[in-house]
């Protein structure tokens, strides 16, 4: 892992917020160099209880329908990646939200879903820990701020469930799943920034958000720790 997307995924503890110095880029506790944790929030009631027949990535196009999903095109991407900045490879990233008119897929019998919408999707991550999804910004629902669902799976084990938030979007202040992260800085972490891609003559949106987890699969107490030069 360079030192450039080392220090860029650190800068996601604060966003802008260089008055509390330097020494808040890093996890508080007893490591100091690790990354902080991105918090664990609620599934929610909408996973879906029977996937989909299509579970790729691209969340805009059912299989070969030819008719694409209403909202704003978004490309998400980030890295996995343990809290020593390890990225975590043969990871499973899930996503799963509601279409452009409120409605998730679990949803199956409710007035006005996008049936264009696939709704869910996964992406088996590389040796990067890299992982992308083309889907559609968030809108917002009765009783919920604008929100992606996120889990991350390995093996047979679930790692972390949390949710992805717009930057700045004013509802998330009233928003009790996201009210329930007490720490500000904790909030910071499932904040995304949803930016126009400039060449986009369709107004697509980029969204890139580096996932921490904790212990891993692949952790244990006795497991020896590689030299730092080693990484």
């Amino acid at each position: 892992m360079d030192s450039i997307d080392r220090l860029l995924s650190r800068r996601t503890l604060l966003r802008g917020s260089l008055a509390l110095g330097a020494s808040a880029f890093w996890v508080r506790g007893a490591f100091a160099d690790e990354l902080s944790r991105t918090p664990s929030l609620t599934e929610g009631p909408f996973y879906p209880p029977k996937l989909p027949l299509d579970t790729d990535n691209d969340l805009l196009i059912i299989n070969d329908n030819i008719m694409p999903a209403i909202g704003e095109v978004t490309h998400l991407s980030g890295r996995v990646l343990s809290q020593s900045g390890e990225p975590l490879r043969n990871a499973v990233v899930e996503i799963w939200q509601c279409d452009g008119n409120g409605v998730y897929i679990a949803q199956e019998d409710a007035d006005g879903r996008d049936s264009n919408f696939q709704g869910f999707g996964r992406f088996l991550t590389g040796s990067s820990g890299e992982y992308y999804f083309r889907t559609i910004k968030p809108v917002p629902y009765p009783g919920r701020t604008p929100h992606i669902h996120v889990k991350v799976k390995k093996g047979d084990r679930e790692l972390l469930t949390t949710q992805f938030f717009i930057n700045g979007y004013s509802q998330n202040q009233r928003d009790g799943i996201f009210l329930g992260i007490r720490d500000p800085l904790d909030r910071e972490l499932v904040l995304v920034d949803f930016k126009p891609i400039q060449e986009s003559k369709i107004g697509e949106l980029s969204a890139r958000m580096n996932i921490v987890i904790g212990r891993t699969p692949e952790d244990s107490p006795d497991r020896p720790r590689r030299p730092r030069g080693d990484r």
